[in-house]
């Protein structure tokens, strides 16, 4: 009797060390998701601004070809954008972000979606546009100005 006793001690011992292993390396692995999260989303945003700086001067020196591709690229990356902030991802890891993207969720959602468009409408009329330096203010740097200064952390 004395060997069964122990078999099952000795297995709900094993099956306990394994579901805390679990726990701790979901926990490990849900802060590593949230690392790379962050980082790729910082990545996505200093991308676009280094974008937006080639597309201001490919139009102005009228390489409209090439600002267009640009211009679709950071469309794109405004719609990768809205995927990328879950609740985990709020604070850590040199995150630039204010919690008011948590609170105003659909606003901000919004405005990335809005940046997306405005990219689209501004690589169909860059090239007829009187005025090119209105045109990019107007449907590029207006939206960044816009989310950097409600839902970026000063510098």
């Amino acid at each position: 009797m004395h060997n069964p006793i122990k078999h099952i001690v000795k297995n709900i011992g094993i099956t306990l060390f394994l579901i805390i292993s679990i726990f701790i390396s979901t926990h490990a692995n849900s802060e590593q998701s949230a690392e790379d999260i962050i980082k790729n989303r910082k990545a996505i945003f200093t991308k676009n601004y280094s974008t937006a700086k080639k597309v201001q001067s490919l139009s102005s020196s009228g390489d409209f070809d090439e600002a267009k591709k640009l211009m679709l690229e950071m469309s794109e990356n405004y719609k990768t954008l809205l995927k990328m902030f879950p609740d985990n991802t709020k604070e850590g890891f040199k995150t630039e972000v204010t919690p008011l993207i948590w609170e105003e969720k659909d606003k901000f959602n919004s405005l990335m979606e809005k940046s997306s468009n405005d990219m689209i409408e501004l690589a169909s009329i860059i090239e007829n546009s009187d005025n090119i330096r209105g045109s990019l203010g107007q449907l590029m740097w207006n939206n960044c100005k816009a989310c950097h200064s409600k839902y970026r952390v000063e510098h």
